[in-house]
């Protein structure tokens, strides 16, 4: 009997590095008009980027059907395994409403579906962090309580490069995205309580990296032998500026690095960069 261990595409680790580490990845549905695209598995987060600032469109996203879980559930009671799944934030999908039907009609005892409250880069933080424990020797029953505590003090602060996908997207006005952009205005997005918000905003990159430094110390700054990740959206030249100064910020180094998918990808556009990480304990 072993702890299988199952998220989904929003955690933005590729399908070969889950395979290695022994996670299972159910995808979500990524949709350009009339094309629908299996996120990470039939579409790279990297052919995402090219897509959209080709569309004229935004796509939309959409979560996987019960059967998707179902079928790695019925494979694990099989097999009399243990299976903890972690989706993103119930507040941005049904994935985990998903899951949590999957696991009714699988009737199994051997599942628990934790609700991450959070996505992409805190998403993939707390798989780390789970793949960890597991490979530790704990126990079901420990790792669930370890999860369900230690991911509300995940955070994440990014700042958005481009304004254009925030208006697209009708989280701003085309008057506000025009003055936004000539002034330089930078906006500082964080998750929170299941929910990307608007954090703060900035004139210029250079005071929004000062901004999201300061976001860090006010909640009291990271907790080093936790995983954390810096994230970019687009191409990895988004990080060129904000990689060296966090490290020097919070004397970092060797940081892994991952790519902010479509779920956030599709707000953000291209040009996004920032962190996740867990919070010291209070």
């Amino acid at each position: 009997m072993s702890i299988r261990i199952i998220t989904d595409s929003t955690s933005d680790i590729p399908q070969n590095q889950a395979k290695e580490r022994n996670l299972t990845i159910v995808p979500l549905c990524v949709r350009f008009g009339e094309e629908e695209f299996k996120d990470g598995v039939t579409l790279s987060s990297e052919d995402f980027y090219k897509r959209l600032e080709a569309s004229k469109i935004l796509p939309v996203t959409s979560q996987p059907s019960p059967d998707e879980f179902l079928n790695h559930f019925e494979e694990a009671k099989a097999a009399n395994d243990e299976v903890i799944v972690i989706t993103l934030s119930s507040t941005l999908s049904g994935t985990y409403q998903s899951a949590m039907l999957a696991k009714s009609m699988c009737e199994y005892d051997k599942i628990h579906v934790i609700d991450s409250e959070t996505v992409t880069l805190s998403l993939k933080i707390l798989i780390d962090y789970a793949v960890k424990l597991r490979n530790e020797g704990l126990s079901f029953e420990e790792l669930i309580s370890e999860l369900e505590t230690s991911k509300k003090r995940i955070k994440l602060f990014a700042v958005v490069g481009t304004l254009e996908y925030l208006k697209k997207g009708g989280r701003l006005s085309s008057t506000a995205a025009i003055a936004g952009t000539l002034l330089g205005i930078k906006p500082i997005v964080k998750v929170e309580d299941g929910s990307v918000l608007m954090a703060s905003k900035a004139r210029g990159t250079n005071s929004a990296f000062n901004k999201i430094s300061s976001l860090i110390e006010e909640n009291g700054g990271i907790d080093m032998s936790m995983p954390y990740t810096l994230g970019y959206s687009g191409s990895p030249e988004s990080l060129d500026a904000f990689k060296p100064f966090i490290e020097k910020a919070f004397n970092l180094s060797n940081s892994p690095i991952s790519i902010i998918g479509s779920t956030v990808g599709v707000h953000a556009g291209p040009g996004a960069c920032g962190i996740a990480y867990f919070a010291p304990n209070k």
